[in-house]
């Protein structure tokens, strides 16, 4: 995976726990696997919602 080894996660591992506690690395991920699954939707099914900048560019 990505080149890492076991030793490799575990220091990330380690680190992260360090950084945001036990308790807020299952929030985290299911906020990023939210995120995650609405992008892998919206490039499935693209809305007709287009941003300024894009029409301003067709016109």
């Amino acid at each position: 995976m990505f080149g890492l080894g076991l030793p490799e996660l575990g220091i990330i591992a380690v680190v992260a726990i360090l950084i945001f506690g036990p308790k807020k690395i299952p929030e985290l991920g299911a906020s990023l696997g939210k995120t995650l699954r609405g992008f892998k939707e919206e490039l499935q099914n693209p809305s007709d919602n287009n941003s300024p900048e894009e029409k301003k560019s067709e016109e």
